[in-house]
């Protein structure tokens, strides 16, 4: 079911379908083409029908459409994941179109990207939201991030060889590769012209998600590219650490340090998005964009304490040797701004959409 890979000890270990901490680090890196077959393998589980039902009466206003509907991404111990989809299309649309999905960041929701979608469906492309585990629709009526980062702490106290949750990441990245399933089957999507884009943490799950999937063609993680080996090896793990800043601190607590630091941020880190540090870091997936006809555009601050200019720098020339390699440069566009925080400027939002829009037509 998922991918063992040995050393001395097995690197994962399979146990009732949940994902299991390293037991030992590889001392060298998987090529970026066996990462991803690695990390598919990873995350694999049972697949499910995915019971697509109307949840809402779609709406016609100012020339789109707004749907409302869900689908099942997973079944596991009598527990049905629904998703809640948000779609944005052009109001009498014939024919296929292409779409793009759109990630929202920690705390956030499918409806606070609406305006995304509707910018995509004005330009004839169908927008797609949905909300990531524990977060909107799904976070059992806690606000914020607060049931997300209570999610994170449960997975992190799982007792070892217990089956165990991976909401930091990974289990959204899993419903985007069954949303995509469902795209694919739909009479009003091409599905040879799916693309995705996320903001932070919606950045992150799309470089993870979309990077080993090669039926999305456009791709632009926004204020999510990065190194996690590098910010950690170099005291540059606070701002990623104070996005679950409670998480943290319950793993300090549990293996007896006073406070967050390197040490906390590795043991839950390699907890519970296993490979983060080595194989599934963003230098060693970025790269998987420059395969077939895809096109990645990437946009960071360079002040960004969540993503460190310094790591974003390396995954960034990684990608960028991958292009120039396959001779396709004019399919990456990166953009890293001087003096901007963790945050997608106006001038990154109009270019990234109007370059997802260029390489999906």
């Amino acid at each position: 079911m998922f991918h063992v890979r040995l050393l001395v000890v097995a690197f994962f270990v399979v146990l009732a379908g949940g994902l299991c901490p390293p037991l030992a680090q590889s001392a060298e890196l998987l090529t970026p083409e066996k990462a991803k077959t690695a990390f598919l393998k990873l995350l694999d589980r049972p697949k499910v029908a995915a019971e697509v039902t109307e949840d809402a009466k779609p709406v016609e206003k100012g020339k789109l459409v707004y749907s409302r509907w869900s689908f099942v991404s997973e079944k596991k111990d009598g527990v049905v994941e629904r998703v809640p989809v948000l779609m944005v299309s052009p109001a009498g649309a014939k024919g296929k179109l292409p779409v793009m999905i759109v990630l929202h960041g920690t705390g956030g929701s499918k409806d606070g990207v609406q305006s995304w979608l509707e910018d995509f469906a004005k330009l004839g492309v169908i927008g797609i939201a949905i909300d990531a585990r524990y977060h909107g629709g799904r976070a059992n009526a806690g606000k914020g991030s607060t049931a997300y980062v209570a999610a994170i702490t449960k997975a992190w106290q799982t007792p070892a060889g217990k089956p165990m949750e991976h909401p930091f990441y990974y289990d959204t990245v899993w419903d985007l590769w069954r949303l995509v399933d469902v795209l694919a089957k739909r009479d009003d999507i091409d599905a040879k012209h799916i693309g995705m884009m996320g903001i932070s943490m919606g950045g992150i799950q799309t470089w993870l998600a979309a990077s080993v999937d090669d039926r999305v063609t456009v791709a632009a993680p926004l204020i999510g590219v990065q190194s996690f080996k590098w910010s950690l090896e170099n005291d540059k793990w606070q701002g990623r650490a104070n996005t679950i800043k409670a998480a943290h601190e319950t793993a300090a607590k549990d293996i007896g340090e006073p406070v967050v630091n390197k040490k906390v941020c590795r043991e839950l880190w390699s907890k519970v998005i296993p490979g983060i540090l080595d194989d599934y870091d963003c230098p060693n997936l970025l790269p998987l964009f420059a395969t077939g006809a895809r096109a990645l555009f990437i946009a960071n601050g360079d002040m960004d304490g969540n993503c460190p200019v310094e790591g974003a720098k390396i995954a960034i020339k990684a990608a960028e040797d991958a292009f120039a390699k396959i001779g396709a440069k004019d399919r990456l566009v990166v953009r890293v701004n001087a003096g901007v925080g963790h945050k997608v400027t106006d001038d990154d939002r109009k270019a990234a959409i109007e370059f997802c829009v260029r390489w999906l037509k």
